[in-house]
């Protein structure tokens, strides 16, 4: 062997750098990269909302109701998707709703996976007492559906955003502690959590330093597909009348101020349905480009 061979040999022979690699994997599913591009554009629109409406999202201009979108007939260029009945800007409110439908799916997401996480942690490590309580009390929310068991919940604390945030919370609890659990429990057989017990580790170190991070891929994945159906859930509240209140421009909300008129003035209905149905579907494209990228099965040599 030459010595350039000889040279070059330890460079051939070393791994791909992780980020290198998740996103090579990540990239080869065309409609995630689609799903993640439109999931940071919806993030600058939230974070600069207030430069980029052109209007606030709570003026009414009474002489422009329901002014039509700008290529229709009757349309003005200064509402380029037209006006609701109170004479706000559809754009300006839709724009600012972007704001909202992002912090639901973060709030909704970080407090169940966070209660999750601990409740699916104690149950796989608790094996008597603590997991039969714990997860006959998931199996208790999962029989209820899912919006019923939201509406309950926010029929108890009162209608508004925070309380249909805790609600739908409170719906998606189960999913993450019987996953935790289940990979909790997968972990627990393999050698290194033996030898950190061997080693004297406590026991939440065991929990939350050896076995927790060997977890986290599924985690994240299922977290990415929560954080849309998050925002589906927190806008069927809104439609209801039980989640964020007017004149919150949340996109569900929208669509219940503009049920009556769905025949005589369709885009107040149309875009606030169109703006939740693309945050969603993006939302679950990234999440199956997630999935691919860090679930090994997955992964082709």
């Amino acid at each position: 062997m030459s010595a350039e061979d000889t040279a070059a040999t330890p460079e051939t022979a070393r791994p791909p750098h992780p980020l290198r690699e998740f996103w090579f994997y990540f990239s080869e599913n065309k409609g995630a990269v689609a799903g993640l591009i439109v999931v940071v554009t919806l993030v600058i629109v939230a974070l600069g909302a207030d430069v980029i409406a052109p209007h606030p999202p709570h003026e009414q201009y009474r002489d422009a109701l329901l002014v039509p979108p700008v290529w229709q007939e009757g349309g003005q260029w200064k509402f380029l998707l037209g006006t609701d009945a109170t004479g706000r800007d559809m754009l300006s409110r839709l724009i600012h709703g972007s704001r909202f439908s992002l912090m639901i799916g973060s709030i909704v997401v970080t407090l169940a996976l966070s209660l999750g996480i601990a409740l699916g942690l104690a149950a796989a490590f608790f094996h008597i007492v603590v997991s039969s309580v714990v997860m006959r009390l998931m199996d208790v929310i999962l029989s209820v559906p899912s919006l019923l068991l939201a509406l309950v919940v926010v029929a108890i604390l009162g209608p508004g955003l925070i309380n249909a945030m805790i609600a739908v919370s409170v719906v998606y609890l189960p999913h993450f502690v019987r996953l935790t659990r289940a990979s909790a429990m997968a972990e627990m057989s393999k050698d290194y959590v033996t030898a950190s017990r061997v080693s004297g580790a406590g026991l939440l170190r065991l929990m939350f330093v050896s076995v927790l991070p060997n977890c986290m891929p599924p985690l994240i994945v299922q977290a990415t597909l929560g954080f849309s159906s998050a925002v589906l859930d927190a806008a069927a509240l809104g439609f209801l009348g039980m989640g964020a209140q007017p004149p919150t421009p949340e996109w569900g909300t929208m669509l219940a101020d503009a049920r009556e008129f769905i025949l005589r003035a369709w885009w107040v209905v149309t875009f606030p349905g169109l703006a939740i149905l693309i945050t969603v579907l993006a939302f679950n494209l990234m999440g199956d480009g997630l999935r691919d990228a860090l679930d090994p099965k997955l992964k082709r040599s």
